[in-house]
C-alpha cells in the first residue's frame, strides 16, 4: 500500500508539473487567422527563439501560470513562432521584430492592433492582455485619435507610449515628426517637447535634431546638458552601429560623413570608434593602423580603457617598430591615467615585441608588484619574466 501510495503521489505531481510547463503550440499562422475570423476573436503571436533567455524567462515563470494559459485560450487564438523557422521567419520580417520575445495581437485582417516586447511580471503581462482587448486602448484608435488632432500632446504621449511597448524606437519616428512638425521652433525647447524628442527623434538629419545641434545651452536649460550629450551619442550609435554590424562598409562610410558633420568632439569620438570597430571586423590593419596614427590623441587621449584596446590590437596585428613605438606611448599615457596590472603587462609585451628587453623587464616587474599587492594571480607576468630573464 505504501508503495501504490508513493507511486499515486510521484503521477499527481508529474500531472501537476506537467500542466504547470509552457508547451508552444505552433498552429499554421493561416489556419489560426481562419479560427480567429471563425471564433471573432484576436490573434496572439508570440516570436521567439530557442537561446533567447528573456523568451524562456517568459515561458517557465509567465507563460506557464494556469490563469495566464486560461485567459489567453479564452480571450485569442493562440500561436507561438521560433523566429529561425519557417513561418516564424516570415512574421519576424513581416513585422520588423528586432527585440525578443515580441508577443504581436492582430486582427482578422492582420491589422497589428497592440504588441509588447521582453520580460513582464506575470500581473504586468494580465494587465497587458486585458489593455490589447480594449479598443480605446489599440493602436488603431489610438493612432486615428492623434492623426484627428496631431498637436494635442496627450493624445501623442497616448499613442507613443503604446506604441513603444512593441517596437522599435526607430518605428516612433512617423508619429513623432508628425507631431513635432506642429511645432515652431522655439515651440522645441520646452520640456514637454524635449521628452518628445528625447524618445522619438531617430533621424540625424531632422529639423528637430539640427535644432538641438545648434541649441545645446538652451536645451540643457529644459533638460540638462548630459542628457543632451546623451541623446546626440544615442542618435550617432542608432546610425552607425547597425552599418558595423552588418559589415556594410558602403553605407557606413556614407553616413559616417553624416556624423562628421555635427563636428563635436563627442561624436568624432564615437565615430573613430566605429572606424576601428570597421577596421578591425574587417581585418583592415593598413586602415587600423592609419586612423589611430591620425586621430588617438586627438579623440581617446584621456579614455584609459581604450589606449589600451588599441595598444592590445596593435600587439596583435601590427609588426612595424616605429608603428609599435607609437602604440607603447598610448599604453604610457594609460598608464598616466590609471597605473595597472594589464597596462604594465602590455606595456611590457610590447617592449619586448620591439626586442627592447630592458624596458619590457621594467614594465613586466611592474605588472609582478602590482598582481603581488593586490594578491592576484601572477602566472602570465610570471611566464614572461621567465621568457625575458632567460634570452
Amino acid at each position: 500500500m505504501r508503495f501504490l501510495f508513493i507511486l499515486f503521489l510521484s503521477v499527481t505531481f508529474q500531472t501537476i508539473t506537467s500542466q504547470n510547463q509552457f508547451v508552444p503550440v505552433d498552429v499554421p499562422y493561416k489556419m489560426a487567422l481562419e479560427n480567429a475570423k471563425k471564433e471573432g476573436k484576436p490573434l496572439f503571436v508570440m516570436l521567439y527563439a530557442d537561446w533567447c533567455p528573456h523568451c524562456n524567462l517568459m515561458k517557465t515563470e509567465v507563460l506557464s501560470d494556469p490563469a495566464i494559459i486560461d485567459f489567453l485560450n479564452t480571450n485569442f487564438i493562440c500561436t507561438y513562432k521560433n523566429i529561425e523557422k519557417e513561418e516564424g521567419i516570415v512574421l519576424k520580417n513581416k513585422f520588423n521584430t528586432k527585440s525578443l520575445p515580441t508577443f504581436l495581437f492582430l486582427d482578422s485582417n492582420e491589422t497589428l492592433i497592440y504588441a509588447l516586447k521582453g520580460e513582464m511580471k506575470k500581473a504586468e503581462f494580465q494587465n497587458e492582455l486585458r489593455y490589447a482587448l480594449n479598443k480605446k486602448m489599440q493602436l488603431p484608435y489610438l493612432e486615428k485619435e492623434f492623426l484627428a488632432d496631431p498637436s494635442n500632446s496627450d493624445k501623442f504621449f497616448t499613442y507613443l507610449n503604446t506604441l513603444k511597448k512593441g517596437k522599435d524606437r526607430t518605428e516612433l519616428s512617423i508619429p513623432t515628426h508628425i507631431y513635432l512638425n506642429t511645432q515652431s521652433d522655439k515651440q522645441l525647447v520646452s520640456e514637454l517637447n524635449w521628452r518628445v524628442i528625447a524618445n522619438g527623434v531617430t533621424d540625424i538629419k531632422s529639423r528637430e535634431f539640427q535644432y538641438v545641434i545648434n541649441h545645446q545651452k538652451e536645451f540643457a536649460t529644459v533638460a540638462s546638458q548630459n542628457r543632451v550629450d546623451r541623446k546626440i551619442e544615442s542618435i550617432v550609435n542608432e546610425l552607425l552601429r547597425p552599418l558595423v554590424d552588418n559589415l556594410d562598409t558602403i553605407n557606413y562610410y556614407k553616413q559616417r560623413e553624416v556624423a562628421k558633420s555635427i563636428r563635436l568632439q563627442k561624436t568624432d569620438s564615437l565615430v573613430f570608434k566605429y572606424d576601428l570597430t570597421l577596421a578591425e571586423r574587417t581585418e583592415k590593419w593598413n586602415l587600423y593602423k592609419k586612423v589611430t596614427l591620425e586621430d588617438t590623441q586627438k579623440l581617446v587621449w584621456n579614455d584609459a580603457s581604450f589606449l589600451k584596446d588599441i595598444g592590445n590590437t596593435y600587439l596583435k596585428h601590427i609588426k612595424d617598430t616605429e608603428s609599435l613605438k607609437k602604440a607603447i606611448s598610448w599604453v604610457d599615457r594609460s598608464l598616466e591615467l590609471n597605473n595597472s596590472y594589464d597596462g604594465n603587462l602590455l606595456e611590457a609585451k610590447l617592449y619586448n615585441k620591439i626586442k627592447n628587453k630592458k624596458k619590457a623587464l621594467e614594465y613586466a616587474k611592474n605588472a609582478k608588484a602590482i598582481a603581488k599587492e593586490m594578491d592576484w594571480n601572477s602566472k602570465e607576468v610570471d611566464t614572461l619574466l621567465a621568457e625575458l630573464n632567460t634570452k
